[in-house]
């Protein structure tokens, strides 16, 4: 019982315990301590054996250095102090900014009227027209903007779609494991049921339908109400980028069993191996061969700025597009996302910069370019260094880079580092990243936080930091902690 039971009306034992229950690693006990660390070290602390703290831990690429787009922050300068575009001239002559950037921010503030003011509940039109050409563009086949609805960031279109979804307790969700744990903590706080079914690690972390249909029908005969499959692709925390065949697969079983399909895409233009194929230009290309058998799939997909080359985690923006929705379950949807009255005005401007760059041939089109060309470059060099140093470490394993912002290797550790675990009551994935963390000041999160299978042990790193020096640090502390406990 807490200590404060009587002095308090609130206690750990008597608010909701949906949400005591709920767990989310990549914030959790390993990232409070890595804060701890950075506040000791801004302070001048020369105690530890380390002068940065590399968060590692999740994929925040702005405080990792990673630069913002020049066109995005000025078209945000102006849209913030809109009296800036009656200079125009000491814009465009003295500091630096575009005519397309003076363009952009006239038309945004006369889409939205002020970035201080709400916009309408699920966005403002003009942005969301913006957002359907742009899938339209990706795909090939129309989209209408009465079926986006802008967001803060796709996390809150999550919240949205498992709120409408998440009828009682015994309502299944299909979670891709290992996965981020913002669907189970969601689930959890919802007090529905997550019904893990297992990527293949043997085949790049690629989807395995029998090991779907075995947790579908694992659910079905337990009673649970399975309603909906979660597919991240690219994969978080695996980095896997689905072929077109695997979405297809998906696609298939959702429409055998009326599930509805929840399918994250924020990390789509993070893909260094293969090709994004997205469930929406999926679906409709095997809706045109077989109009029937797939014209009622419902599909959610989910987009935001704060990964690929954007990176505005801050300004928490982001969208999801319904397909084949029950117009009744649309205007649910509508009200529940009225009752936080609107997605971040500014946020909503960045989706629409994300969604509709500087053009070839416009005045900001070259630097934006070679700024998004160069953060993709740097991505991926430090996603090989990481990778090549994994190779090199003893017991551990990991796939080439795909995709995403992350690597998730295997590691096997000797047998006195897991009795060591035991005795600190932590998991053996869990002991390495703290011990990690303690010795190097790179933060990363043990596998458990994401689920994986019994008896294998991983972890996931970032590969956003700046350099490579710190993946030095994370080698020679492996090679120092292998010795340590053999």
């Amino acid at each position: 019982m807490s200590s404060t039971t009587a002095l308090r009306s609130l206690n750990i034992n008597n608010i909701n315990q949906h949400v005591v229950e709920a767990k989310y690693a990549v914030r959790g006990e390993l990232a409070v301590r890595s804060e701890e660390y950075r506040a000791k070290l801004a302070k001048g602390d020369t105690s530890l054996p380390f002068d940065q703290v590399i968060s590692a831990n999740i994929g925040n690429p702005q405080q990792l250095d990673q630069k913002p787009i020049t066109f995005f922050r000025q078209v945000l300068s102006l849209l913030e102090y809109p009296p800036l575009l009656e200079h125009e001239d000491v814009l465009l002559k003295q500091l630096g900014y575009k005519k397309d950037v003076v363009e952009r921010a006239r038309w945004l503030l006369k889409t939205v009227g002020s970035v201080g003011a709400y916009s309408a509940s699920a966005g403002a039109p003009g942005i969301k027209e913006s957002v359907a050409k742009f899938i339209e563009r990706r795909d090939g086949f129309p989209a209408e903007p009465k079926d986006i609805y802008l967001s803060a960031g796709a996390s809150s279109g999550v919240n949205t779609l498992l709120h409408i979804i998440c009828a009682s307790p015994n309502t299944g969700v299909l979670v891709p494991i290992p996965q981020y744990p913002l669907y189970t903590a969601s689930l959890a706080v919802l007090n529905a049921k997550c019904v893990p079914y297992y990527l293949d690690e043997s085949k790049g972390w690629g989807t395995d339908l029998e090991a779907i249909k075995g947790a579908y029908d694992k659910a079905i005969a337990e009673g649970i109400d399975v309603r909906s499959i979660v597919i991240i692709n690219p994969g978080n925390p695996t980095g896997a980028s689905l072929p077109a065949e695997d979405v297809k697969t998906i696609i298939d079983f959702a429409a055998e069993k009326k599930l509805v399909v929840m399918a994250d895409e924020v990390y789509q233009t993070n893909v260094f191996k293969g090709k994004f194929h997205s469930f929406k230009g999926v679906l409709r290309e095997m809706q045109k061969a077989d109009p029937e058998k797939y014209k009622y799939v419902e599909l959610a997909s989910l987009h935001s700025i704060s990964k690929g080359m954007v990176g505005e985690c801050g300004h928490r923006g982001g969208y999801f597009e319904l397909c084949g929705f029950d117009p009744e379950v649309e205007e649910q949807i509508y009200k529940f996302v009225s009752i936080s009255l609107c997605a971040p005005v500014i946020g909503q401007c960045l989706v629409e910069m994300m969604v509709n760059p500087p053009k070839q041939g416009e005045p900001s089109y070259e630097l934006y370019k070679q700024e998004y060309d160069g953060i993709f470059a740097g991505l991926q060099k430090r996603a090989t260094a990481l990778y090549e140093a994994f190779k090199e470490m003893e017991g551990v394993e990991c796939d080439d880079p795909q995709g995403s912002m992350y690597l998730f290797p295997t590691i096997k550790l000797p047998q006195k580092a897991i009795e060591a675990a035991e005795k600190e009551n932590r998991s053996p994935d869990e002991f390495y990243a703290f011990r990690l963390l303690d010795a190097t000041g790179v933060c990363v999160v043990a596998g458990s936080g994401f689920g994986q299978k019994e008896n294998t042990l991983h972890f996931r790193t970032t590969f956003l930091a700046p350099g490579t020096e710190w993946v030095g640090r994370i080698t020679k502390f492996h090679n120092e902690f292998m010795k340590e406990f053999k």
